[in-house]
């Protein structure tokens, strides 16, 4: 897979202080999402951050700190996460997803032996270019219902992180995302639209505390419900690891290797669980920073796993962030997830996709059709019913149709030649 990237850094060695600060950037861009699944799922908040930054610290350790890859926590797992928690409790749940984890490893050992080139060819350009276009639009669903609370508030920080992206010098260039966030906070608490119970817990909460960790336990029933769902996920970091490596310009298949970066994820996922947090998963809003910003360096990604940590030791720090109001979020996310789709069509751009054939035409459009119109399909695993939808049901359908469909068939002046394309 023959990839290229744009000049890294734009303005040359990082200095300390400008790491920091993108570090600080990209902790920020992962906050939302990964303290919304911990809510949502009935989990700690505080323990999903300092979980999320000890997973990523983990993944860049096992991958030789070459990937720019930050895990935060895991969208997958919610439905089985919250039934278990309901069900059987935190623990069990912990448990669940530490199998889940245990998945990987079994995931990284077939990839070991079998090699990752026979997982190559079932991604060609065709298929891996809609499927990165699936993972950024399918999340601007989630940028949009953030961004219509308040548009006028989303406007104004995709305004001040455009302009600083586009006009900004040196290190404001760098930052935008987070230049966006400060504008948007400081343009909410002027006009009042910072919720005022947020700020009375910012107000009350303390500066250091140490995160509410609860140990696993082994329940088989957990299991048996959390750790198929692994089976999707494992689609799901092939993509996001192709993703970022088609921002990087590097392909992290091959230099660490997919069992690598499998094997890391899925022990990630296990320290995370472990500590009582989500599972962990890598994150589009970061390598959509990575686009943005075209700063690649991994160990900006580490200083930002280290402010995650920071971050769930310190609920007074915690409380600023979940104080952000979603127009905030909205604004910036409008522009990440963009980039991400940004970077798919650039692939079949590069690729030279011939779109005067019916076949790639037909692969491209199930992928996208399938990958952004909410469609699911339910897969019965080991007596556990599971769905694939989103990214995960168009990467499989886009693989099973560039395998499955003929070599390609050209009308010309109503006559049909056969003709196969290289991808």
């Amino acid at each position: 897979m023959t990839q290229t990237a744009d000049p890294a850094p734009p303005s040359g060695p990082l200095r300390p202080e400008r790491r920091l600060v993108l570090g600080l950037q990209h902790s920020i861009a992962m906050f939302g999402a990964t303290v919304l699944v911990p809510i949502l799922v009935g989990l700690s908040p505080s323990v999903a951050l300092f979980g999320a930054g000890v997973a990523t610290l983990l993944f860049h350790l096992l991958t030789g700190g070459r990937v720019p890859i930050f895990l935060g926590s895991s969208f997958a797992f919610i439905a089985p996460t919250t039934l278990v928690v309901k069900e059987l409790g935190p623990g069990p749940a912990a448990g669940g997803l530490i199998a889940a984890g245990a998945m990987y490893l079994l995931f990284s050992g077939l990839v070991r032996v079998f090699g990752t080139d026979r997982l190559l060819r079932v991604f060609p350009p065709v298929v891996t270019g809609p499927v990165i276009i699936v993972i950024g639009l399918g999340l601007s669903n989630v940028a949009v219902s953030q961004a219509k609370t308040n548009w006028w508030l989303a406007l104004a920080t995709l305004l001040a992180a455009v302009v600083a992206s586009v006009f900004g010098r040196g290190l404001f260039r760098m930052i935008p995302i987070l230049i966006g966030v400060v504008v948007g906070y400081v343009v909410a608490l002027l006009t009042g639209a910072v919720d005022a119970r947020a700020l009375q817990a910012v107000a009350a909460a303390p500066l250091l505390g140490l995160p509410d960790f609860h140990a696993p336990t082994l329940d088989w029933r957990a299991v048996a419900i959390i750790a198929p769902v692994a089976v999707v996920t494992f689609i799901e970091h092939v993509g996001d690891v192709i993703v970022n490596g088609r921002v990087v310009g590097q392909n992290f298949l091959r230099n660490p290797g997919l069992s690598r970066t499998l094997f890391a994820d899925g022990i990630a996922n296990m320290s995370s669980a472990a500590l009582g947090g989500p599972a962990a998963t890598t994150y589009a809003e970061n390598t959509g920073v990575l686009a943005l910003t075209r700063v690649y360096d991994p160990a900006v990604l580490r200083i930002g796993a280290v402010f995650a940590v920071l971050f769930g030791c310190s609920p007074k720090l915690a409380a600023v962030l979940r104080s952000l109001p979603p127009g905030v979020l909205g604004g910036v996310s409008i522009l990440l997830f963009g980039m991400i789709a940004s970077v798919g069509i650039r692939t079949l751009a590069e690729a030279k996709i011939d779109f005067a054939h019916s076949r790639n035409l037909i692969v491209v459009s199930l992928i996208l059709v399938l990958g952004l119109g909410g469609a699911a399909f339910p897969v019965a695993v080991g007596g556990t019913t599971l769905t694939l939808s989103g990214m995960a049901l168009a990467a499989v359908v886009g693989i099973v149709a560039n395998l499955v469909l003929p070599a390609q068939r050209r009308e010309v002046d109503g006559a049909e030649e056969g003709e196969r394309v290289l991808h």
